[in-house]
């Protein structure tokens, strides 16, 4: 009876050291968006929602693109030179539009697509 006592008296005194908080309570969460300031929070916001929106759509774009360079490279035995020998063997209809300010960067040694500012 005492082992068992002594084992769950070390599991509760670990659990609450291990789950302390180190935190200052008065000190306000930070955040990678937001300033802190509750009277920009929703410029704060809106600005989060564009650079994922923006995150999200090159994501898509270059995921579109990929497999459309898988499937040159099945359908011919190479990669392509550039992004517009997809649309030349009609693997792809045409090219997504990059979002705005950006541009794709195809390396055609690796077949590797990536969106970068222009």
């Amino acid at each position: 009876m005492k082992p068992n006592l002594l084992l769950l008296g070390f599991l509760a005194f670990t659990q609450l050291v291990g789950c302390s908080d180190k935190t200052d309570p008065k000190e306000p969460a930070k955040s990678s968006t937001s300033g802190g300031n509750p009277i920009t929070a929703p410029v704060d916001y809106l600005g989060a929602i564009a650079k994922a929106q923006k995150s999200t759509t090159s994501k898509l774009s270059t995921l579109g693109i990929q497999q459309g360079i898988q499937a040159y490279q099945a359908q011919e035995g190479h990669l392509p030179k550039n992004l517009d020998d997809l649309v030349k063997a009609q693997v792809i209809g045409k090219l997504p539009d990059p979002p705005y300010g950006m541009k794709f960067s195809y390396d055609s040694t690796s077949g590797v697509v990536t969106v970068v500012p222009k």
